[in-house]
């Protein structure tokens, strides 16, 4: 039986005032909060903490995938239409594919709570064999788009977008995530449930 491969998860939380020191950061605990709890498979974390500097937020990126290995990277923070808010640039000028569907399914989620979730910008790339995505800063957001919206019975109402993940990862060349199904039910076609028998152990 094959050992699990560790999923490196690159964690960047981008704010100007919490990474002065201003206030507390909230967007790399509430990040590892989730993942943990959604995640059944080994993982381990790569955190940063930088300010809404398009360049410095370039080359973080970079480093988390093309140094680190992480197999994906999760930012929150400067989605914004502020003229601070550049994350959104920066992870496409890393990027050399876009996915947007992963911002659209956020901006429907979110629309169920509030309408300004149309001024949201987030975005996902692949870079190399690493997804990235661009999440909301603040923490209910955070769980609410990545976890979806489920009723009172526990019944799916709209996916999270992390349901999606584990199987974009898988084709991108990445190790095998294996996710709690009460927290979050990853979705794989049949057939690569059953090829993926052996990468799981």
């Amino acid at each position: 039986m094959s050992t699990p491969s560790i999923a490196r998860i690159g964690l960047v939380s981008v704010s100007d005032r919490a990474s002065a020191g201003v206030y507390p950061d909230e967007g790399l605990p509430s990040l590892r909060a989730w993942l943990e709890r959604a995640i059944s498979s080994p993982i381990e974390f790569v955190e940063r903490l930088i300010p809404d500097e398009q360049p410095q937020i370039e080359a973080c990126l970079r480093a988390l995938v093309d140094d680190e290995g992480c197999c994906l990277v999760l930012t929150t923070g400067g989605t914004g239409p502020a003229l601070r808010d550049v994350t959104p640039e920066a992870t496409v000028a890393v990027g050399h594919k876009e996915m947007p569907g992963f911002g659209e399914q956020m901006r429907q989620i979110s629309l169920h709570f509030v309408p300004t979730a149309i001024l949201s910008r987030q975005t996902a790339v692949i870079r190399g064999q690493a997804l990235i995505i661009n999440l909301p800063g603040r923490p209910k957001s955070i769980a609410q788009t990545l976890e979806g919206l489920k009723d009172s019975d526990g019944k799916v109402i709209v996916s999270g977008i992390f349901a999606a993940v584990p199987y974009c990862v898988d084709l991108i060349g990445g190790p095998f995530i294996v996710t709690r199904p009460e927290v979050c039910a990853a979705f794989r076609p049949p057939g690569a449930q059953a090829a993926s028998t052996t990468r799981s152990g």
